[in-house]
């Protein structure tokens, strides 16, 4: 996929793999170009709200930036939709590979075409809802999830900023330096 992290607006690009409401949890394979069934969640659990991506990003765990949009509404996998930052979400997991420790951040955002949403930050008690969420979706993956805190609109935006790489014609892609978009 070579779409950019953000449109010509400066906006996010967040490619939607699981919609919310969804029991299962279903992934990009950058390989095929396809969305693929990742796993099931456990018993009783489902998405709160649309889960995917940020394209042309790396995080730590060596994956596109995760990202949840905070909205009233529901989408498909594969669509993307224009967003801007308002918290983002420290993570620490096992490294299935290394054993070791890496961080797997979470960015939270709100479509910018919405009329129904959270318009500022995430409140405490759906913070601690989101919490409950991401900690219990891993709960049987081996994982062992460390929260390490909340970062604020800025914060999550300067995430982004650090993970953006290039997206180039062919799927290829080189490291971005940090730009500034006019913000």
């Amino acid at each position: 996929m070579t779409l950019p992290a953000r449109d010509t607006d400066g906006w996010l690009n967040v490619v939607i793999e699981t919609p919310r409401g969804s029991t299962a949890k279903f992934k990009y394979d950058e390989r095929t170009g396809v969305m693929r069934l990742s796993r099931p969640l456990p018993a009783g659990l489902a998405y709160p709200y649309d889960w995917g991506f940020i394209p042309s990003t790396r995080a730590a765990d060596g994956d596109a930036l995760d990202a949840m949009i905070i909205w009233d509404g529901v989408s498909y996998p594969g669509i993307v939709v224009a967003a801007r930052c308002v918290a983002v979400l420290r993570v620490e997991q096992k490294d299935p590979a290394s054993d070791g420790r890496q961080r797997n951040d979470r960015v939270l955002t709100v479509p910018m075409k919405t009329r129904h949403g959270n318009e500022g930050g995430l409140d405490s008690r759906l913070r601690a809802q989101l919490e409950q969420f991401f900690t219990a979706a891993v709960a049987f993956e081996g994982k062992d999830v460390r929260l390490l805190g909340w970062g604020d609109a800025d914060e999550a935006d300067a995430v982004v900023r650090a993970a953006e790489i290039s997206a180039l014609p062919g799927g290829e892609h080189q490291e971005a330096g940090l730009h500034d978009r006019g913000r």
